[in-house]
């Protein structure tokens, strides 16, 4: 199994408490932190606004932080979970991975999807087109994104979107450009779209529905005519890890009690709902976790992002993780 680590970026309430002039440092740390250990890639989300509710914490905007990550590490590989296509024109956003993939040597991923937080959409002033507008936006823009990295030129007289003769020099180190991750589990679409362009996909960690999604990848591939198994199965785990169970609900605990300032006490309870859950797959002790982890790697998961709620103000759980659960499942 492949591991991922997704670093604070402030849209999940991860960066209270830290001023703004300190929070580069935070997340600068980590990703370096994750650059020298056993780590594959870091990861942020692409959003603007905090969830689960809208707030003045910080988000910051994600391919910025490629940017910066790319010039401030040297070996992790970089990914969005996921860019959302509408967010910029797919012409630019293929020019703007590219120049991310030069400044880190070549290890830009492109995680991409058609987005759903309706509220920053409209706040933002992008509107909130019908689910299948979205999808169609994203067909388009994938089909643009590579043609750009494996000709050089785009053209595309789409619904959405058109480009005539766009130039993209200089052309990503990647040969045919960073790998491109298709997210969601939309299963007429999405998954089509993944079984026909993805290098990786991304949906639901849980195991019936991961199998359940996987089964219809498989399908959708069967009928592209493309390889099921060349594609990369990967899901996202929140995770918070002690040696004990008793340690893991003081984690938890504490966790709570930084978020509860800023959320009240309503949204907390929804915000701990993800950890406290019995089938939260990436709470536990470390081996409760492994046997979680080997039984989704049994139905085809490779690769496993996890996103550790504390991670901007301790790293033992992270620590923890890399000593005990990445040598068992790697």
């Amino acid at each position: 199994m492949r591991f991922g680590l997704f670093v604070p970026q402030g849209w999940r309430h991860d960066l209270v408490g830290i001023e703004p002039a300190d929070q580069w440092e935070a997340m600068k740390g980590l990703a370096q932190h994750a650059d020298a250990g056993p780590w594959e890639s870091i990861w942020v989300y692409d959003h603007f606004h905090t969830v689960p509710v809208p707030s003045d914490q910080a988000t910051h905007e994600a391919w910025s932080l490629m940017a910066a990550f790319a010039a401030t590490t040297s070996r992790i590989r970089l990914g969005q979970m996921c860019t959302c296509m509408s967010y910029r024109n797919p012409a630019y956003l293929a020019k703007v991975a590219t120049t991310v993939d030069i400044i880190s040597g070549g290890r830009a991923e492109m995680g991409i999807g058609a987005g759903w937080y309706q509220h920053e959409w409209e706040a933002y002033g992008y509107g909130f087109p019908r689910a299948g507008e979205r999808l169609a936006r994203l067909d388009e823009g994938v089909q643009i994104m590579k043609q750009a990295w494996e000709t050089g030129t785009a053209t595309l007289d789409g619904e959405h979107y058109q480009v005539d003769g766009a130039l993209f020099y200089p052309q990503p180190l990647q040969v045919g450009g960073p790998p491109l991750w298709i997210a969601g589990g939309g299963e007429k679409v999405t998954l089509r779209i993944a079984a026909q362009y993805a290098a990786y996909t991304n949906f639901a960690g849980n195991p019936s529905e991961f199998a359940a999604k996987s089964a219809l990848l498989k399908q959708h591939c069967i009928d592209q005519g493309t390889s099921f198994e060349a594609i990369v199965r990967s899901a996202n785990y929140n995770t918070v890890i002690a040696a004990t169970e008793s340690e893991v609900a003081d984690r938890l605990d504490a966790i709570e009690a930084r978020v509860l300032p800023f959320l009240g006490e309503g949204e907390t309870t929804t915000f701990m709902s993800e950890y406290r859950s019995g089938t939260a797959l990436g709470v536990g002790t470390p081996e409760q976790v492994v046997e979680k982890l080997r039984h989704m790697e049994s139905l085809g998961l490779g690769y496993a992002i996890h996103y550790f709620p504390e991670a901007a103000y301790d790293r033992s759980g992270i620590e923890l993780f890399e000593r005990e659960v990445v040598p068992a499942l790697a």
